[in-house]
């Protein structure tokens, strides 16, 4: 076959591409389309999944959730808690413990509950005598009451010899206990307690006594279920929330005290399959007061409990059972099967933020319109667009277009953008790391000398240097690194592949006549993937790729689109190795990502970690109020992690945004004289947090031309 060669012309190539990559200019939209300087247009490289706070998992359904929904309370400009629905709050504690009527109080003897309070009362009036520990635990409580002893019955499940399911009763006939109210959450009152009651008050208390059980081929159990039903002591901090009235959802519907508590309730129900539940396991109790009024009750201590009220609140009315039962009749579907995930409000929600749901075209764009009855007052911005661009070279010449108003800077274009006087520029450390992750519940993953020898094989300080262009560091851990929970006393892994021979080595794994490493005639062979849209993950798989197979792993890679790599790959564990990265919050509770309960499909710790140490630590460090002692264990926890490295923890990124200069804060006083500021980001580096009152104008403002 004889081939044709056809010259075409260079004009044409050119004309060609630019068709191609063509975009309407900043200037060309709003001379057709004068709203567009009312609208902001935002891009991200993956559409959203599910559009349900309590469901969802990723950032393209947070961003959308962020502007839609509307949390209890957020942070401030200081980092500081703000009131958002919620216009004020109290925090106290109720604290209990059962009468130990078989222990020796110093100086008193055995004492009943009345006794107990007439010894904790003295010691509150005489309490200015002294100047200890135990003095400003007394002076901590407000109220003493002594509750009566009381029976009760639990039902249980358990398993019998053969494997099948036995219904268990236990029967309690609990003493007496003592009933405090504090003024502030005390997690040392009973070690105080103790200085006056005898050192062994409380933890000589043998509950297993007042407990008979049903049938008894389950009393070897009863220890169990006391520690369960009748905790000696039990500390439950208390927040009151007090809710901003004549707020409203969407849809015209007031908003209220009910809808808090159907929210936590949502996110409890198994059937939701929530990734929250964690956060929200320690709540003992909510309960509604009156509409504008909710309690919340904890059973036990558990520091980040006030920041966990920054989730979006969802509309009872019209997702509570009822809801979902007429709206699974109208589909046609079964109402017995038919849950909050499927609900068509997970497409179209309603929440009571300042922007509402417009319009969802999957793969293309997420529109929202300005919610002009918003509690705080509308938006300056009419309409928000999220646009699903998966290629960041042509978010980037979008962004150049104008027909996106934001661009997150790839760190090769750093130096050249940041300081571009087109454009007001913003950059910092991320809140998060990116991280190679093992599935340890397949092989070779199990073994943690393998995953050291992985992460020995890959030099990190040259993805910084030549892929992240020194826009990044190292990590150590799972910290936020600008805090002080992170631990800067741990070393990175050495790059030292030779020292990664010598430690599969003694895993069996020795080079075969090919030159893989192989144990029992297998070859040493995984796929690693990552998610299509990020051209830093990508370049790192091919690195990884390489460096391990200079030391004789085959691997495979795989590139898959988002929604697949999530919902297909890590929610169903089905993978060996992954490349992703975690957005951190400033609160050091690590639970869902590390805590071995947590290994569940749909769940976060999805590479399977389970240490019985680390477990200790994640639950001391979300339930300790000092300060320096939770720092403490988050440097032990970062010490476990890093040694056991179920992750090879690669890098931060520092990040630069750029936006147009005609972006400026916009804001009107009472007189209604109109002042523009410049845009800046918080503490945390956030620029977006007065976003409500972004405006694009047509020309730059004096401000900015005289700055």
């Amino acid at each position: 076959m004889r081939r044709i060669l056809i010259a075409v012309p260079t004009f044409l190539i050119l004309f060609l591409l630019h068709s191609y990559l063509y975009v309407p200019t900043y200037e060309e939209q709003t001379r057709g389309n004068p709203e567009r300087l009312n609208e902001y247009i935002d891009a991200s490289i993956g559409d959203a999944q599910i559009l349900n706070p309590i469901l969802s998992a990723d950032s393209a359904s947070s961003a959308i959730e962020s502007k839609v929904f509307e949390g209890l309370i957020d942070r401030d400009e200081e980092l500081n808690f703000r009131g958002r629905l919620a216009t004020h709050w109290e925090i106290f504690e109720e604290a209990y413990f059962y009468i130990n009527d078989e222990a020796w109080i110093p100086n008193l003897g055995k004492a009943d509950a009345q006794g107990i309070i007439r010894l904790l009362g003295d010691a509150i009036r005489d309490r200015k005598e002294r100047e200890d520990k135990l003095s400003k635990s007394l002076a901590n409580i407000e109220k003493l009451e002594a509750l009566p002893a009381r029976t009760f019955e639990v039902s249980k499940q358990e398993k019998g010899a053969g494997g099948e399911a036995v219904p268990v009763t236990i029967r309690v006939a609990a003493p007496p206990r003592i009933r405090m109210v504090l003024k502030d959450v005390d997690q040392e009152l009973f070690d105080h307690l103790s200085g006056l009651l005898g050192r062994e008050y409380f933890s000589s208390f043998d509950g297993a006594r007042f407990i008979d059980i049903l049938p008894e081929t389950f009393s070897s159990k009863r220890s169990a279920y006391a520690r369960e039903l009748l905790p000696a002591t039990e500390n439950n901090p208390v927040i009151v929330f007090h809710l901003r009235s004549n707020v409203r959802f969407h849809d015209g519907h007031v908003f209220d005290a009910e809808d808090v508590r159907f929210t936590y309730e949502a996110i409890m129900n198994p059937k939701n399959l929530s990734p929250r539940i964690a956060d929200y396991e320690p709540i003992k109790a909510v309960e509604v007061l009156d509409p504008l009024t909710i309690r919340i009750v904890y059973k036990r201590l558990y520091s980040p409990a006030l920041g966990t009220w920054g989730m979006g609140i969802l509309p009872a009315h019209l997702l509570n059972s009822r809801a979902l039962r007429e709206e699974a009749k109208r589909r046609g579907m079964n109402p017995e099967k038919f849950f909050l995930r499927q609900s068509e409000l997970s497409r179209k929600p309603v929440g009571c933020g300042p922007f509402r749901f417009r319009e969802w075209k999957t793969d293309q764009y997420i529109v929202l319109k300005r919610f002009d009855d918003y509690w705080e007052g509308p938006p300056n911005y009419k309409g928000y667009t999220l646009r699903i661009v998966p290629d960041l070279l042509t978010q980037e010449m979008e962004f150049y277009a104008g027909t996106v108003d934001q661009y997150g800077v790839e760190p090769h274009q750093v130096e050249r953008l940041k300081n571009d006087p087109t454009y007001q520029s913003f950059s910092g450390l991320s809140f998060g790391y990116t991280y190679i992750g093992y599935n340890m519940r397949r092989e070779p993953f199990k073994d943690r000398r393998v995953r050291q020898a992985l992460g020995m094989a890959i030099d990190v300080d040259k993805i910084i240097k030549y892929v992240l262009y020194e826009q990044g560091e190292s990590i150590t851990g799972p910290f936020v690194k600008q805090t002080d929970f992170y631990n800067h006393a741990i070393e990175p892994l050495p790059y030292d592949p030779e020292g990664a021979l010598k430690l599969l080595a003694e895993t069996g794994w020795e080079k075969g006549p090919e030159g893989w490493l192989e144990k029992d005639g297998k070859r040493l062979q995984f796929t690693l993937i990552t998610n299509q849209g990020n051209n830093l993950r990508k370049a790192i798989l091919s690195i990884a790729q390489d460096s391990w197979r200079k030391i004789g792993i085959d691997v495979r890679t795989s590139v898959l689109e988002w929604a697949v790599f999530i919902q297909e790959r890590v929610n169903k564990l089905d993978f060996d190795a992954l490349i992703l990265g975690w957005s951190m919050g400033i609160e050091p509770d690590l639970y869902q990502i590390w805590h071995s309960s947590q290994t569940q499909p749909n769940q976060l710790n999805f590479v399977a970690f389970r240490n019985e140490e680390a477990d200790d630590l994640i639950i001391k460090i979300r339930q300790e109020y000092d300060h320096d002692r939770q720092v403490q264990y988050c440097h032990n926890l970062h010490e476990i992690i890093a040694q056991e490295q179920p992750y090879t923890f690669l890098y931060v990124r520092k990040w630069t945004a750029i936006l147009d200069r005609r972006i400026v804060i916009k804001e009107v006083d009472p007189d209604g004289t109109v002042r523009y500021s410049r845009i800046k980001p918080t503490k945390t580096g956030n620029y977006g947090f007065y976003f409500n009152k972004w405006i694009k104008l047509p020309e730059v403002p004096r401000f900015e031309v005289e700055g």
